[in-house]
């Protein structure tokens, strides 16, 4: 239900499973983790700059698939820590800029998907939340931590104990992804900018990126984050990207980036 497509250095990857909502079971966690290693080993190769990951269907992602799961006998840690929250790391270090474009339900594992892609454009109707009451089970995938950062300790709170839903427009304007669009132009305008991306600046791209999740992680203040701006900065200006996007400024024409950075 996973699939690899590599082209104009774009990696696009897609969750096919649309009769169970791309609900993700074991089997399907590992083809996952599968292709972003596969497309980071193009990216290696410069033949990847940009990561574009879609699910086909009326939702992006359903969460996890608990069709064939016994209750009393379910692991559901091993499920999480030992599956999910692995890719989710993999993800989130991919090695060049990722989108994702998010439509219908984004649920669980879903939402987890997302909060690992540097950038999340949602369809309107995209649907968020914590729909597990009925399920006797909670917010999972960094879920918790997600909304308490975004809608606060209440809101958090409401939608887990009510289990209803947010709309793609309401999460976008309470800050938690980038931006929503009607949901027949989601895919299409998510490729044309995953597209421009790609023939960007992909090394000052992923310092910004670094940069990003070491403000998220390490909690940085703004002094500390200057700092590593100078650092990244010094670095940066040794790579090819940076003599050429000086030489393009200063001859007025745009410039052309190889994507390579400086080491």
């Amino acid at each position: 239900m996973i699939s690899l497509s590599i082209a104009n250095n774009v990696a696009e990857v897609v969750l096919d499973a649309p009769h169970k909502l791309n609900s993700l079971d074991e089997h399907a966690l590992a083809d996952l983790a599968q292709a972003y290693d596969d497309a980071a080993a193009a990216a290696s190769r410069g033949e990847v700059r940009a990561l574009l990951l879609r699910g086909e269907g009326r939702a992006f992602c359903a969460g996890r698939d608990i069709q064939n799961v016994t209750p009393e006998s379910d692991d559901a840690e091993a499920y999480l820590a030992g599956l999910v929250q692995p890719l989710l790391k993999k993800m989130s270090a991919f090695p060049v800029p990722t989108f994702t474009a998010a439509q219908g339900a984004c649920l669980g594992v879903g939402l987890g998907l997302l909060l690992a892609t540097d950038v999340v454009y949602v369809a309107e109707n995209a649907k968020f939340g914590s729909p597990f009451a009925k399920l006797g089970a909670t917010l999972d995938s960094g879920g918790h931590w997600y909304f308490t950062e975004r809608l606060g300790m209440h809101r958090t709170l409401d939608l887990i104990y009510t289990a209803e839903l947010i709309s793609g427009a309401e999460a976008v304007a309470r800050g938690m992804f980038s931006r929503a669009m009607p949901a027949d132009d989601l895919l299409p305008s998510t490729r044309e900018i995953v597209s421009n991306v790609a023939s960007g600046a992909t090394g000052a791209f992923n310092a910004s990126k670094e940069l990003v999740a070491h403000i998220r992680d390490q909690r940085l203040g703004l002094w500390d984050a200057m700092a590593e701006e100078n650092a990244e900065q010094a670095r940066l200006c040794k790579s090819d990207d940076y003599a050429e996007g000086f030489r393009a400024f200063q001859e007025k024409r745009a410039p052309v980036f190889n994507g390579v950075a400086a080491h």
